[in-house]
């Protein structure tokens, strides 16, 4: 353990110091509400001589993707950041950082995407890129998103795993929202990320190598199993790395947090800041005497099923809060945990609820309402429920 700073900071200035303190080599940057902070705060840092980046102020987050693939391709430590459409402009490029295994860390600050437009909070973007061949956290508030940048790197570099990684942090809520965030010691932090040390680099021109070349079916299902290989190392590298950051910080990460959990009959799980606010209903219900909890996800990719199966087999219900819609097929959170309790010998009642879309507030008497749906038997099992919306 080691003496750290606390300061009142947005989600958006967490991650901008985490980014300062890693001091990657090269940033590309574009602006995008409500992204942009990040990159502002990270410009300033740079202006002031408190870091020596390389700031690249491009014409399009396509750019933005295409400046970083080919920095990290030549060795050389990564990283942009952005929200939305700037995401979904990107994406043809967001599947190459994936593809040519670069160890990328993007904050992705989620907005609704259009449209109609709309640039507050929901997780349509990110759930966009979710078999992109990213690994995905998400956070409930800015202290984790400053702790999970800092992880997410140190496990993008593993040799093991040399995978993008994104951190996503709710738009305005977090990413504008003030709260007390503790900053490690610079040096400690560079002690914990060390140097990266490339694989492979197009530099290295005693091994030469060929990033991006035509791959048609002679090789293209061998590589795409080596992504597949290299997301299942992530569940034995990631215990690993929050170990390590848990001894200089003291503060724990797993792929899930589970929340009141030991005797609950009755769970909620969901992702994001949402969670918060879960965790105070969960309080009240728990002083009247209902069983329930909460199972938060950090990690969406990969999923972790073998967690979501130790928390949530033999209760009563489970009831999955998504604030993102597929459209003509279940929500995306949802229908991973149904996919998860499948072969349990005792499945549970799975209730799906959609809520926030658009930035649409969720209030505590919409989880008090899904719980006690849950509570008395009234969950809707197998079907699609919709919290704050006017029908």
């Amino acid at each position: 353990m080691v003496e750290t700073k606390k300061l009142a900071l947005t989600g958006a200035e967490a991650v901008a110091n985490a980014m300062r303190q890693i001091a990657p080599d090269v940033v590309a940057a574009y602006p995008i509400t409500p992204q942009t902070p990040i990159v502002e705060y990270f410009s300033k840092f740079v202006a002031d001589g408190l870091v020596d980046t390389e700031l690249i102020p491009v014409e399009s987050e396509h750019s933005a993707m295409s400046a970083v693939v080919g920095a990290a391709a030549a060795g050389a430590r990564a990283m942009t950041a952005t929200s939305a459409n700037g995401l979904a402009l990107m994406h043809e490029i967001v599947y190459i950082a994936a593809s040519l295994r670069l160890p990328i860390v993007m904050p992705v600050v989620n907005r609704a995407l259009s449209g109609p437009i709309n640039i507050h909070c929901d997780h349509s973007d990110t759930m966009a890129e979710r078999d992109s061949g990213w690994v995905q956290f998400f956070v409930e508030n800015a202290q984790e998103a400053y702790d999970l940048t800092l992880i997410g790197l140190k496990l993008a570099e593993h040799p093991d795993v040399q995978l993008p990684v994104m951190v996503n942090q709710d738009g305005f809520i977090i990413s504008h929202g003030v709260e007390p965030v503790e900053l490690l010691p610079d040096d400690m932090v560079r002690s914990f990320v060390g140097e990266r040390e490339p694989v492979y680099s197009l530099l290295d021109v005693e091994n030469p190598v060929t990033f991006g070349p035509l791959d048609l079916y002679d090789y293209y299902f061998e590589h795409k199993r080596q992504q597949i290989a290299a997301m299942e190392k992530v569940f034995e590298v990631f215990p690993k790395v929050v170990e390590e950051f848990e001894k200089i910080s003291g503060r724990r990460y797993a792929c899930v947090e589970a929340y009141r959990l030991d005797d609950a009959e009755h769970v909620m799980v969901a992702l994001g800041s949402t969670c918060g606010t879960i965790k105070d209903v969960v309080d009240e219900l728990r002083e009247e005497g209902k069983k329930v909890g909460l199972l938060k996800l950090w990690m969406f990719r990969p999923f972790p099923k073998e967690q979501v199966q130790r928390y949530l087999y033999g209760r009563k219900s489970v009831v999955v809060l998504d604030r993102s819609a597929s459209f003509g097929a279940e929500a995306p959170l949802y229908a991973e945990i149904k996919s998860a309790l499948y072969e349990s010998p005792t499945k549970p009642l799975i209730g799906s609820y959609i809520y926030g879309l658009g930035g649409r507030e969720i209030l505590p008497r919409h989880i008090r309402q899904a719980f006690e749906a849950a509570i008395n038997g009234d969950l809707l099992a197998d079907g699609q429920g919709y919290l704050g919306l006017r029908e």
